[in-house]
């Protein structure tokens, strides 16, 4: 399955959330890819890809010049590959616009990926070309939320981007659930926002939530995902629980899809 981590509001978990997903889901025994589709490449960092050493990113894959194979790169996870993004992303969404089937792109190329059981896509922080890309090649969309003021109202304009998707280029696409990040016990308005967002969006809210922890915003800085930075504290453990959840709702689609025909 390929999944989209999207977010067009910056600093909700998004990438921490990508990384420790992977991870766990790759402790649990499943083959992943990772896609790291921003031009800011943390996700990549994260996982300890050193900028120097990304002679061929997606960057090249999107735009024809390389094929996923030659892009895809080991991590330190066993299990866990990624496809690492460099600064040459940034000027992406300027080119496609005069590219043929500019909304296809990574769509076409993850072709060759489905020896993998997941695909996740670490989107930027837009709903620009390079997120849309992600959507049309994905059949899910994993959407962060930090419990803060303005979160249902970014939310509100990302539903409407993947109505829109659904209406065009990715009929299949369907929402796996949103996931509640940078909870703060200590801090009321967490709750408020997190009940405020069940109260809208019902079961599509994850059990699970992550909470605010410093060893997650530790790790990356390490090169490592939370669960190999240190594997007992709360946001790690936080991200082996949503990885069970989600493999149950994923096993969920999977029997409503058979059962639809």
């Amino acid at each position: 399955m390929k999944i989209a981590v999207v977010n067009q509001k910056g600093g909700v978990g998004k990438t921490t959330t990508a990384i420790n997903l992977a991870t766990a889901l790759a402790a649990s025994g499943k083959a992943v890819l990772l896609i790291d589709i921003d031009p800011q490449g943390n996700a990549s960092t994260g996982l300890g890809i050193d900028r120097r050493s990304r002679d061929c990113s997606i960057y090249e894959v999107i735009i024809g010049d390389a094929t996923l194979a030659e892009a895809t790169v080991s991590t330190q996870v066993p299990g866990l590959s990624v496809v690492p993004s460099t600064a040459a992303l940034s000027g992406a969404e300027v080119e496609l616009v005069a590219l043929e089937r500019r909304m296809h792109r990574l769509r076409e190329a993850l072709i060759p990926a489905s020896s993998y059981d997941f695909v996740l896509i670490d989107c930027p922080p837009s709903l620009g070309l390079l997120t849309l890309n992600a959507l049309v090649a994905s059949d899910a969309v994993l959407v962060p939320l930090q419990c803060e003021f303005f979160a249902l109202e970014g939310l509100s304009q990302l539903l409407g981007t993947i109505e829109r998707v659904r209406s065009g280029p990715n009929a299949r696409l369907a929402i796996l659930g949103i996931v509640l990040t940078m909870i703060d016990k200590r801090n009321r308005l967490s709750d408020q926002v997190a009940n405020d967002v069940r109260a809208v969006m019902g079961a599509q809210v994850f059990t699970t939530t992550v909470p605010r922890n410093v060893r997650l915003s530790e790790a990356p800085s390490h090169g490592l995902p939370a669960l190999l930075y240190d594997y007992r504290c709360s946001g790690s453990a936080a991200y082996i629980e949503l990885a069970r959840e989600l493999l149950q709702r994923v096993d969920g689609m999977t029997m409503m899809k058979v059962a639809n025909g």
